[in-house]
């Protein structure tokens, strides 16, 4: 499920965008005409007191509650656009997008109008989700707003579920029409992978010295059942398996460590895998004690 795309006009008071006074307006004009006009025999005093009894109903008849901030209504309407993805609801975003929005989704495709509102579209039969925007913050600069947030996703894929996570950050732009999503970038929040157990015998492989250069080693000690790296100058870390001959370090999900064996099966080094790039360390003897 892609990420949200939000965006909010201030509220018309009619549908030719006219203001529509209050019900109890015209009502109010008259009673405070009626108390302001004089009567035979009054006096001075009673002037105020009309006064003030005009300002309290008046007072009455006013509307209720303040305008929302422009922070709050971006945090509605992006939740009325991500709440639009699972019915797909293409309306919702051709209204709130400006014409010449750049979108970058997760995967790093950048998308025009055009083609994100095309590619709004019901959820296929058996996949049912839902998108709650938690942490929104946004700062206002003026006519542009800059808003970041979480899209915490929750999917139904043919009864499995599915948690996914994705850091959005919006750039609105105020307009005559009202506030108009002009860029967007989402990143897929990273997780650790479930730890998967491994044998003694496996783990005891996997300790030894490595070298990226003669001058950086990074060396696999084995603690028991646990397994602990260390870069040439650089403090310890905890190692856990994903699957054999697969590590990672707890709290750093783009990183993992795969070991490289040779036709005989023995591990002749790692490479330390950051998404697709590799830095391979070799398997080097361990230093001669002094």
């Amino acid at each position: 499920m892609a990420s949200s795309i939000g965006g909010a006009f201030p509220r018309r008071n009619s549908s030719r965008g006219g203001r529509i006074p209050p019900p109890n307006e015209e009502g109010f004009s008259r009673t405070v005409a009626i108390i302001h006009q004089p009567r035979k025999g009054a006096t001075h005093v009673e002037a105020p007191l009309r006064f003030l009894l005009a300002v309290f109903l008046f007072g009455i008849g006013a509307p209720a509650g303040a305008a929302e901030s422009v922070p709050d209504i971006l945090k509605r309407q992006t939740q009325e656009m991500v709440d639009a993805i699972a019915t797909g609801q293409a309306s919702v975003w051709e209204r709130y997008l400006d014409e010449g929005v750049r979108y970058v989704d997760e995967s790093g495709t950048v998308l025009t109008k055009k083609q994100m509102v095309e590619g709004t579209k019901p959820l296929p039969q058996g996949v049912t989700g839902t998108i709650k925007v938690i942490g929104f913050d946004a700062v206002v600069h003026g006519d542009v707003a800059v808003a970041t947030y979480v899209n915490d996703e929750n999917e139904d894929f043919h009864g499995h579920k599915l948690h996914c996570q994705y850091r959005t950050t919006d750039t609105w732009m105020k307009t005559r029409a009202g506030w108009r999503l002009i860029a967007a970038q989402v990143l897929a929040l990273r997780t650790d992978p479930p730890p998967a157990p491994i044998a003694a015998t496996l783990r005891g492989e996997y300790c030894g010295r490595y070298a990226l250069t003669p001058a950086i080693a990074y060396e696999i000690r084995c603690n028991g059942e646990t397994l602990e790296g260390q870069q040439t100058g650089r403090k310890p870390e905890e190692l856990r398996a994903e699957a054999p001959d697969v590590l990672f370090v707890p709290g750093r999900p783009r990183y993992r460590y795969v070991f490289l064996r040779d036709a005989a099966g023995k591990i002749t080094g790692f490479a330390q895998r950051r998404e697709a790039w590799d830095l391979v360390w070799k398997r080097a003897p361990a230093p001669a004690k002094s």
